[in-house]
């Protein structure tokens, strides 16, 4: 859910709340008792603040049979609280001058506020309301409940090539949770208990579950002050947190399909099996990605898009996970191209990487690309506070925010050459031809 409420002096101030990463993002980080990760980073450069809590769990701790719940939440813990009305969470933000989001994933579910600095406090009250008081209801139930379905109608089912991700997962994946989408079933949403909803909900929004990363103008003695007073006095949760081992077996052959979608071009999806955020393979394939399709110079732009006119647009996008992810290119053909011919283009290019070494040359602007996307993703107070908060869930190490990009760089050549030829084989893929609905009785 994407709850964008937009103050015009709020954005104005985050436009000057960015830093060059020229030296460490220093930080600071405790444990509550009750279980709650805290973590601080201050810069009083500008005077906003980010307040965020990241709850580590998403559509892939669901149960089978009840789908959607993750995503789901997101929009039910914005109904209020004990102590918030129904419909003013959000005008408590706004009456502030800041602004709020969420947003659920595979893997988490993660909330944040950004506000002027002197309303710290305010960030800190609603996201312990969140946890500690959230009201669980038969009205707010049915209320999200219509709230998603509208969501799934605009985009998935009316959005063109909306459904790419659930089509491409069904087929990825047979065992594993990632074989459906954070938007889940509406069916399984429909047949939920309010208590299966009050359950989830004690399960995984208690503290031990929790990240909060605060980052922005700060007094960092002042703010653990705060942080003890609203979030200490809530208990832990004390159930098993449902953490799923489900190894996906490994793919033997192609899986390849058709899909009719309301769309007016086709288009062909490629998705390849791919190693777990964070191993050494994953970030190669990123680096990859990067060569492939990193801007109009990149090799399938030039080759696909430029020289040979076979494709609007090409992409390679690592969808990388917790789990084990997938590998996508994705290509649109000219008007009237064959699709055919661009897969195949799109496997030559494929195959030249894994044949050749890329060159010097090549190699040092994808390491240039690669270290300006990392230093521009923690250029904002926001982009600071997410970026530790993943690295403290995922890797149990917040420092990555300084150190990751050492990983990226220690890529080399014959790196990305042996994870193309390892990982983007045609028995490990799923291949999709998407065709506009009109041709389906063709």
């Amino acid at each position: 859910m994407m709850k964008r409420l937009i103050i015009g002096s709020l954005c104005l101030l985050m436009s000057f709340g960015s830093i060059a990463q020229k030296k460490e993002i220093e930080f600071t980080e405790f444990d509550l008792d009750n279980g709650m990760h805290v973590i601080l980073h201050q810069d009083n450069s500008t005077p906003i603040v980010v307040v965020s809590v990241m709850y580590h769990v998403g559509s892939k701790n669901e149960n089978p049979e009840r789908t959607g719940f993750a995503h789901f939440f997101e929009h039910l813990l914005f109904e209020g609280s004990k102590n918030i009305e129904r419909g003013q969470f959000d005008k408590y933000i706004t009456n502030a001058g800041g602004v709020n989001n969420a947003n659920t994933s595979n893997d988490r579910t993660y909330y944040y506020e950004v506000l002027p600095s002197n309303q710290l406090k305010l960030g800190l009250w609603l996201e312990s309301e969140r946890l500690m008081h959230a009201q669980i209801q038969e009205i707010g139930v049915e209320t999200q409940r219509e709230v998603v379905k509208e969501e799934k109608r605009q985009r998935y089912d009316n959005q063109p090539y909306g459904t790419i991700l659930p089509e491409i997962m069904k087929r990825a994946y047979t065992e594993h949770p990632y074989r459906w989408t954070p938007i889940g079933s509406l069916e399984h949403l429909n047949a939920a208990s309010l208590d299966e909803f009050v359950d989830f909900y004690e399960t995984f929004y208690v503290p031990e579950n929790a990240t909060l990363s605060i980052a922005g103008d700060i007094e960092i003695e002042e703010a653990k002050k705060l942080i003890k007073n609203y979030f200490g006095p809530i208990p832990r949760g004390g159930k098993e947190i449902p953490r799923p081992d489900i190894v996906e077996p490994k793919q033997t052959e192609e899986v390849r399909d058709t899909v009719y979608d309301n769309i007016q071009l086709p288009a062909v999806i490629q998705a390849y099996h791919m190693p777990a955020q964070g191993t050494e393979d994953s970030y190669a394939l990123e680096m990859l990605s990067t060569a492939l399709s990193g801007g109009q110079s990149a090799r399938m732009y030039k080759s696909l898009v430029d020289e040979q006119q076979k494709a609007l647009q090409v992409a390679a996008i690592p969808f990388s996970s917790e789990d084990p992810g997938l590998y996508l290119l994705f290509g649109l053909p000219t008007i009237g191209g064959d699709l055919k011919e661009l897969e195949d283009a799109m496997d030559a290019e494929i195959k030249k990487v894994q044949e050749e070494l890329i060159s010097d040359k090549e190699f040092e602007k994808i390491r240039n690309q690669k270290e300006n996307d990392f230093i521009s993703g923690n250029s904002r107070m926001a982009g600071i506070a997410e970026s530790l908060a993943n690295y403290h869930v995922y890797y149990g190490d917040a420092n990555l925010i300084n150190k990751e990009i050492d990983r990226y760089m220690k890529v080399t050549k014959e790196d990305i050459k042996r994870v193309a030829n390892e990982y983007l084989t045609e028995e490990n893929r799923v291949v999709l031809y998407y065709l506009p609905k009109s041709q389906q009785n063709q």
